[in-house]
């Protein structure tokens, strides 16, 4: 396994790695709206949560040499899912068609109050670095 870190996301807030690649699968842990300078979670409504998450999870994927169109699978965690409409509108500005594969959970709570949460599953088209 080899860790994947990079300063232009939220450092990890506890004992876990920003992503972690493994052979040609590169595993994004979850990211909540924090702003990746100041480790805050993000105001605004969801829509800017969701934002926030997508850059977030950007900024780590070009950290391991990939991109939206790598990704193989996603889980969105949302507090409240009616936030789903909006949510999914922020996040279809990211992917193309073919689309990952996704489930969408309804949970009770996230970490620092965050609306939602993502993590994501990346096949890498050049294997190991």
């Amino acid at each position: 396994m080899q860790e994947v870190v990079t300063e232009n996301a939220p450092a990890a807030i506890g004992p876990y790695s920003q992503a972690v690649r493994s052979g040609e699968w590169l595993f994004v842990s979850g990211q909540i709206p924090l702003d990746p300078c100041s480790g805050s979670l993000v105001g605004g409504d969801v829509a800017c949560q969701m934002e926030r998450v997508m850059e977030n999870v950007g900024a780590i994927l070009a950290a391991a040499g990939a991109g939206f169109g790598d990704v193989v699978k996603t889980t969105l965690y949302l507090v409240d899912l009616n936030d789903f409409v909006v949510v999914n509108g922020v996040y279809a500005r990211y992917f193309r068609s073919p689309f990952p594969a996704r489930a969408t959970v309804g949970v009770a709570a996230l970490p620092k109050g965050a609306r939602l949460e993502m993590e994501v599953m990346v096949h890498l088209q050049g294997g190991c670095a």
